[in-house]
C-alpha cells in the first residue's frame, strides 16, 4: 500500500534538503512529492519573505516554485542596499550571512591617512578597505542572533587579504573575541600566511617571532571567491534574541601595520 503524495511530501518537509534531493530518486511519488512546495517552503527560513524585500536588485518572482528560490537563496545574495550579504546552506537551510567593511566598526576607518576606501572587481561588494598605515587597529562586527538559525553552533571569519605593500602584520598576535549575552570567548590570529610574511622582510628576527607568536593562531585559509579568511572564533545562538559582538583588535604593539584588505566579517553554521 503506497502513501499519498501529500502526506510523502509532509514526511519528507520533517526531513534535510539533502534527504528530499535522494528521496526523488526512490519512486515517482516520492520524486513529485520532492518537488512540493510544501516541502522546500520548509527548508526555506521562517523570515524568508522577509528577508526577499530586502534583496538588491533581485525579483523574486523569477522563481516560481519554493524549490527554486531555496536553490537560489543557497548563493550569495546582497541585502540591506548592498552592506551585506546573505545565503542558506544547501545541505541544511541555515542562514549565513557576511557583513560587508561599511557594516564594520572599525577604528579610523573615516580617516584617508589611515584607511583607503575602494572598489574591487573580485568583492561582492561595491566598497571594501584597505589598511592604509596605523598602529592601534580595532575591527568590530555585531549581529543578533534573531537573524540567524536557531539552535545552531556558528563560527565567525574575518575575510580579508593581504597587498603587496603589506608590513608590520606579523610582528605581534592579533587577539580575537566573539561575545554572546554575557559569554565571551577569547583567541589570538595571524593575519598572515607564511608565505605572505616572506614578502614582509621580517624574518631576520626569528628569535622576537618565537616569543610573541606561541605557534598554534589560526591562520589564513583561501575562500572558492578568491579571498581568504580568518577564524574569529565560535558561538551558539539557542532560543533566546541576543546580540553577537565579533572583535578583532591588535593594540598592545607600537609597531606599524599596513597592507589588510578588508571586505568584512562572514558568520556561518559551524562546519
Amino acid at each position: 500500500m503506497f502513501l499519498p503524495e501529500d502526506c510523502v511530501s509532509t514526511i519528507l518537509s520533517l526531513t534535510s534538503p539533502q534527504d528530499a534531493c535522494r528521496s526523488s530518486l526512490v519512486s515517482s511519488t516520492f520524486n513529485s512529492a520532492a518537488e512540493s512546495d510544501v516541502v522546500w517552503e520548509k527548508f526555506l527560513p521562517s523570515d524568508y519573505q522577509e528577508l526577499l524585500l530586502r534583496l538588491v536588485n533581485d525579483n523574486p518572482l523569477k522563481h516560481p516554485t519554493k524549490k527554486e528560490l531555496f536553490f537560489h537563496l543557497c548563493n550569495p545574495v546582497l541585502i540591506d542596499g548592498g552592506r551585506k550579504s546573505f545565503k542558506i546552506e544547501r545541505a541544511s537551510g541555515k542562514k549565513s550571512y557576511l557583513l560587508s567593511a561599511r557594516e564594520l566598526s572599525i577604528t579610523w576607518s573615516d580617516e584617508p591617512m589611515y584607511w583607503s576606501w575602494k572598489h574591487m572587481t573580485d568583492s561582492r561588494f561595491a566598497e571594501v578597505v584597505e589598511l592604509i598605515t596605523i598602529s592601534w587597529l580595532e575591527i568590530h562586527g555585531k549581529i543578533r542572533t534573531q537573524s540567524l538559525s536557531k539552535n545552531t553552533a556558528y563560527s565567525a571569519y574575518l575575510v580579508l587579504n593581504i597587498s603587496n605593500r603589506a608590513y608590520g602584520l606579523d610582528m605581534a598576535p592579533f587577539e580575537t573575541s566573539v561575545k554572546v549575552g554575557n559569554q565571551v570567548s577569547y583567541g589570538t590570529a595571524c593575519v598572515c600566511r607564511h608565505d605572505e610574511k616572506k614578502q614582509q622582510n621580517v624574518d631576520s628576527d626569528q628569535t622576537m617571532k618565537a616569543k610573541v607568536f606561541p605557534g598554534n593562531e589560526p591562520i589564513p585559509s583561501e575562500r572558492n571567491c578568491g579571498w581568504t579568511e580568518i577564524k574569529l572564533g565560535e558561538f551558539f545562538t539557542g532560543e533566546e534574541d541576543e546580540e553577537v559582538n565579533i572583535n578583532l583588535m591588535e593594540t598592545k604593539g607600537i609597531h606599524l601595520k599596513a597592507g589588510l584588505v578588508i571586505e568584512g566579517i562572514e558568520v556561518r553554521p559551524k562546519d
